[in-house]
């Protein structure tokens, strides 16, 4: 019998980067929350196919390097998954990692010590959105502590370009380190790979009256609060969203 589940996106409000093991592995020390924007799985036990969809399903890899696909094998699962996309990839949103960790749970994961270390090599936002909420994350994403939800309205602006959060970090190193002027230190370093995020900073800022934050490696940017700013920022998508409960 087919399931649908959702897989929330995560924002992160801030991120220091605290340092790199001998692996290259970055150590952080982040705030993130779930937010109510959500892809939709539809997971049928009895097959095997990995089908995508959705405003957001172009070009989303269908073999192993979907995360979908990899935390199938993570649990020692088959089933045939449909991903409807409704968060962005490329935005720093942690949407692939949702869509993992929304099949951990239909798994049978819950978040022990052990499962967040195996969600953690899956990739740095999984284990945070295997639990969910609002929590202070740390190591290389598998220490997660959770904190008291705080409910947020969120304006998000996604522009028409992505980030890879691997080559943010890579510039990141490369910069020497820089700790970013406001909360988040992979700021500059994004900047570095996608010059154009600079363009969005300055038209958002200007249309918000106050500057905006990145989330993670961007590209999206965002400010607290319900802005109805859409008409000022032709060409990015304005979303209006808010934070989200846990997940368990």
């Amino acid at each position: 019998m087919n399931l649908t589940v959702r897989a929330p996106a995560k924002l992160t409000l801030s991120l220091r980067i605290t340092g790199v093991r001998d692996d290259g592995y970055h150590l952080i020390d982040a705030e993130m929350v779930t937010l109510e924007l959500a892809d939709t799985l539809t997971i049928d036990p009895a097959g095997d196919a990995l089908a995508v969809d959705g405003p957001y399903a172009s070009g989303i890899p269908l073999d192993d390097r979907n995360l979908v696909a990899r935390a199938l094998a993570a649990a020692g699962r088959r089933a045939g998954v449909r991903v409807h996309k409704t968060i962005p990839h490329g935005g720093g949103l942690g949407g692939g990692s949702a869509d993992a960790a929304a099949v951990l749970r239909w798994a049978g994961w819950s978040g022990t010590a052990d499962e967040l270390q195996a969600a953690a090599r899956l990739g740095a936002d999984v284990p945070f959105c295997l639990i969910g909420g609002r929590a202070r994350v740390r190591g290389i994403g598998e220490s997660v502590e959770s904190l008291p939800l705080v409910a947020d309205e969120i304006t998000l602006v996604i522009p028409p370009l992505a980030v890879d959060t691997a080559a943010a970090y890579r510039a990141w190193d490369s910069l020497g380190g820089p700790t970013g002027a406001g909360v988040n230190d992979l700021e500059p370093a994004a900047l570095v790979v996608e010059p154009r995020l600079g363009l969005w900073r300055d038209r958002i800022r200007e249309a918000a009256g106050e500057p905006p934050t990145l989330a993670g490696s961007g590209s999206t940017w965002f400010v607290r609060g319900h802005r109805d700013i859409a008409a000022a920022l032709a060409g990015a998508t304005v979303v209006h969203t808010r934070t989200d409960r846990p997940q368990q």
